[in-house]
């Protein structure tokens, strides 16, 4: 038995090593991106648009600064009385050379809200290039060329990217940018690095050939969210969901404790409702169960006393190193956020089997996520 406990305490810290350095080999070289505008393909950037946060505005001024020689931007919102589109409408005033419009309006083609507000969108796309962009990401310059750089093969069927949390302004925030970049960014760009990319709808870019193909945005309602539903529609027409070599910004500000609970037990329910088998494994992602074997181990006598310690230093140290590479946060304070969220991940994971639907934007989604009526 004793035998049995140190090999799973070693395998579960080294796998936790191990997606430490897959990530951050992806930060140890300059992200990949085409210079030559010979033969990049013209790109539809849609963004859409509801309510307004407190980024909004330096968020959405990045998609007319980014350095693409043939781009257009739709942003799309489901109302015209939604606080976003004075800004948006500011904006492309205020950047007459780039090519952008904002579309007003919803198609109730699906019980997602956001779907049904890039419908309209999607289709006045004339590009077969088109990226999904959500409005709270801050883009580099090179955005566009970094996804394109990044589709190497006819393999390929989309190219995503979770973010990275910036910009946090209280303990809260801190949190949920631990939650962001060193647990669910760490996890997306190991299992990318071994062939197993997972769409997240932060960025989201393919074909409009390849998702028509699969049914369009109207297939992406089968499931509590449009990344599950995407990944599904790209690996079943045999092609590989790939990750962004690195994760792109988003500000978080200001959080609450209520607000960072709600937004991770939803994103839990996702993973839970559209890929079940991975939901199960994600208590062996944390410290809880090698720390509870280690400790089971001390008790024993089997290790020494110092184990525990070593084995807690070793595994946030390890991710602080990911966090300083990276140059995501990674003050005293991120490591004491660190740890908050290891807390509550098995609270989260528990309290996730109890819920059915979810809130997104004040509107709720439940599964299936079938069209609702106008």
């Amino acid at each position: 038995m004793t035998l049995f406990l140190m090999i799973s305490f070693g395998a579960l810290l080294a796998l936790h090593l191990a997606t430490v350095v897959l990530a951050g080999l992806r930060y140890t070289r300059p992200p990949e991106r085409i210079d030559s505008d010979t033969d990049l393909p013209p790109i539809t950037l849609l963004r859409p648009v509801c309510g307004l946060d407190a980024f909004d505005e330096v968020t959405l001024r990045s998609s007319f600064l980014l350095d693409y020689p043939d781009y257009n931007i739709i942003f799309c919102a489901a109302r015209a009385d939604d606080p976003a589109c004075a800004l948006v409408t500011k904006l492309i005033a205020n950047f007459p050379h780039v090519p952008a419009k904002l579309m007003v309006g919803e198609a109730h083609i699906t019980g997602n809200p956001k779907i049904n507000n890039m419908q309209k969108g999607y289709l006045a796309a004339y590009t077969d290039h088109i990226v999904m962009t959500d409005s709270n990401l801050l883009l580099p310059r090179d955005y566009l060329r970094q996804l394109v750089a990044r589709w190497q093969d006819h393999r390929v069927g989309l190219i995503t990217s979770p973010a990275a949390g910036s910009h946090a302004e209280n303990l809260w925030s801190a949190v949920e940018c631990a939650f962001l970049n060193t647990h669910q960014g760490r996890w997306q760009l190991a299992a990318d690095s071994i062939g197993l990319g997972y769409a997240q709808g932060k960025t989201l870019y393919g074909k409009r050939s390849i998702i028509n193909a699969g049914g369009g945005l109207q297939a992406l309602g089968g499931d509590l969210a449009e990344d599950v539903a995407m990944t599904k529609l790209i690996r079943d027409q045999g092609k590989r969901v790939r990750v962004a070599q690195q994760l792109y910004v988003q500000p978080i500000g200001t959080k609450s404790f209520d607000q960072v609970w709600a937004r991770q037990l939803r994103w839990s329910l996702i993973r839970r409702q559209g890929f079940l088998h991975l939901f199960l494994l994600e208590m062996v992602q944390g410290p809880l169960l090698p720390t509870l074997i280690c400790a089971g181990l001390v008790g024993s006598g089997a290790l020494p006393a110092w184990a525990l310690l070593a084995t807690l230093t070793v595994w946030y140290g390890a991710e602080w190193a990911l966090a300083w590479l990276a140059r995501w946060p990674a003050s005293f304070r991120d490591v004491a956020a660190f740890v908050l969220r290891d807390a509550l991940i098995p609270v989260i994971w528990a309290a996730t089997w109890t819920q059915r639907g979810l809130i997104w934007r004040g509107n709720r989604v439940s599964h299936p996520a079938k069209p609702s009526r106008a």
